[in-house]
């Protein structure tokens, strides 16, 4: 959302909170073939709120105030937005005539007082919706930061570092795409839901990732969308509070963000977690992600989310990096594979390995990813093997490997740090070399 005054945080906050319910309810009552103009009426009230309750100014007391029934606000005004649209249009008699058999006892919106009540937030469908099968991870992850996240096409460009009319043709496509596949606003049958909700966990996680570790650019990490996938996946523990994996997520979010400023020193260089300083390390977020994976893992079956914050929290209760029970992370990376096989499982069990086994043991485990094509070439997977041949003694195999990784990574900060690590290694050898002439 952009405003052309400054919005105090917690209107701010409120406002974001609110504009995916007010958004889910006109799509809702106009059907999905009204999104656009959904979402730009709801922008509309967005920017229109900012400035009545906030004045010109952007302070709170130069304004109205925020209204006792905010959403109630925010719908009328978005609903006669919407009105004032169609109005211009020639269609005007036909679209507002199916509108009131859609819904003829609403069709203008509450009024400010009559809010709806809680179990008809529209937030959780409107999740579905931008999560739906026909799209692809990326139009996914855009079209649930523009619509449920509320932030501008600008915002989320600049987070993935794409030009401006990329990720507006992006988005403009999955909104198509949902419109061609004939999705509904509405939950998905039972038998999907599961399905369904996997997805939307997991759009969240490639969120929170990006966000951590940016895959390109010069930044390590981007704070603006790891406070995003945080915010949204509190959202929908509030609205599913009886599903583990979603508390899971959370759970993992909070303990992997705790790192954050331990992270990265002088110059942005990145600092790997066996040598951070866990002072650093924010205390208040991992005893709230400690907590959260412990209660739901006494009334859930343990799913891949919770098993990971379950890991993340071992390594929290770490006050030095040998105090980690390696032995319990490396029985949780095991049942994590067990649940959820895939290669970055394997690639962390293998250092769980060589640190419970020797680095040989994680060598050998390392040894069986080399044929699969998800791995071809990744830079992750030399990187761990550099790591694990540095551990082995094998200076020469590490150097190499730790070149490799750095020449397939688009992440300055990683690329820093690898040829930081080769360059201290080839420094190693050759006074190694110097010393026995």
């Amino acid at each position: 959302m952009t405003a052309p005054v400054p919005v105090p945080r917690g209107v701010e906050d409120l406002l974001r909170t609110l504009a995916p319910q007010v958004l889910g309810t006109l799509v809702r009552r106009h059907g999905h073939g009204a999104f656009d103009a959904c979402e730009d009426a709801v922008q509309e009230a967005l920017l229109a709120a900012v400035v009545q309750w906030t004045g010109t100014s952007g302070d709170p007391a130069g304004g109205d105030g925020v209204p006792e029934n905010p959403r109630g606000w925010l719908l009328t005004v978005a609903t006669r937005r919407l009105t004032d649209q169609w109005r211009s249009e020639r269609a005007r008699r036909d679209r507002e005539a199916a509108v009131f058999a859609r819904d003829p006892a609403g069709r203008d919106g509450p009024a400010p007082g009559e809010d709806r009540p809680a179990e008809h937030d529209d937030t959780l469908t409107l999740l579905f919706l931008c999560c739906h099968p026909a799209l692809s991870p990326p139009s996914q992850v855009a079209l649930t930061l523009r619509a449920v996240g509320g932030l501008t096409t600008a915002q989320i460009a600049r987070a993935f570092l794409v030009p401006e009319p990329t990720m507006a043709q992006r988005v403009s496509r999955a909104k198509q795409r949902i419109k061609a596949a004939g999705a509904r606003f509405g939950m998905p049958p039972r038998d999907e839901r599961d399905e369904r909700l996997r997805a939307v966990l997991h759009v969240l996680y490639l969120i929170f990732n990006e966000g951590y570790t940016a895959s390109s650019g010069p930044d390590l990490q981007r704070a603006g969308l790891v406070a995003e996938a945080i915010r949204l996946t509190r959202e929908l523990r509030r609205l599913l509070p009886g599903d583990g994996e979603v508390t899971g997520l959370l759970a993992l979010m909070l303990l992997t963000d705790a790192r954050r400023a331990a992270r990265s020193g002088p110059g942005g260089l990145l600092i790997p977690l066996t040598e951070q300083d866990r002072t650093l390390w924010n205390a208040e977020a991992i005893e709230e992600g400690t907590a959260l994976v412990t209660e739901a893992l006494t009334w859930s079956p343990p799913g891949p989310y919770q098993l990971q914050a379950a890991i993340a929290a071992v390594h929290a209760e770490a006050a030095r990096p040998e105090d980690t029970d390696w032995r319990q992370v490396l029985a949780l990376y095991r049942l994590l594979a067990h649940l959820s096989p895939n290669p970055m499982v394997t690639l962390n069990e293998a250092v769980a390995l060589a640190m419970v086994d020797g680095p040989s043991a994680g060598l050998d485990l390392l040894r069986t990813l080399d044929g699969d094509a998800r791995m071809s070439g990744h830079h992750r997977l030399a990187a761990v093997r550099a790591h694990l041949l540095e551990t082995a003694g094998d200076a020469g195999g590490a150097l190499e490997a730790y070149r490799q990784a750095a020449r397939g990574t688009t992440s300055l900060p990683e690329r820093r740090y690898l040829e930081s690590r080769a360059a201290r290694l080839r420094t190693t050898r050759l006074e190694e070399d110097e010393k026995s002439r």
